[in-house]
């Protein structure tokens, strides 16, 4: 297992509610490719809860989607956004849980659509979400031009 850059650091406006480190309010999210897979950990609090000691489902599934992103950032080399998700609640996620892991990866690509699957699994193992997202994908161009976009590296990758 790897742990991923983040492509966006120092860029001007970042402010990811999921990734920026320096959002005040954001989850300070990391990554790590781990074969075909991108994960991240974290651990939920009663900040987030909907229901008492629940993870709200909203919150679940920007979980989901982050990490999709991450998994068209990483693995496509470009960026993207979600057309449509769909989410599987098959068991509560506890916000007294010691540690999620949130998995993705890609299922199939047409062109520049990305079909990503992805987990959230509990401090158990147990998979508690299951979530399916569709992604349009910018070409490298594209994602360099307009998003500032310059490849997203392993941390142990030395060149730029």
């Amino acid at each position: 297992m790897k742990k991923i850059k983040n492509p966006w650091l120092n860029q001007p406006g970042y402010n990811c509610i999921c990734c920026s480190p320096d959002n005040p309010m954001g989850l300070h999210l990391e990554f790590w490719e781990d074969g075909d897979d991108i994960l991240t950990r974290w651990t939920p609090t009663q900040d987030y809860q909907g229901w008492i000691d629940t993870l709200h489902g909203g919150i679940q599934s920007m979980l989901l989607d982050e990490v999709a992103g991450w998994v068209v950032t990483r693995k496509l080399q470009t960026t993207g956004v979600t057309s449509k998700m769909e989410v599987q609640y098959l068991k509560p996620v506890s916000t007294r849980d010691k540690g999620l892991t949130i998995r993705a990866r890609i299922s199939r690509q047409m062109r520049n659509v990305a079909f990503i699957e992805g987990e959230i699994y509990d401090a158990g193992g147990e998979v508690c979400t299951k979530a399916s997202l569709t992604y349009f994908c910018a070409s490298r161009q594209m994602a360099e031009e307009e998003m500032g976009f310059r490849g997203c590296l392993l941390e142990e990758d030395n060149h730029q």
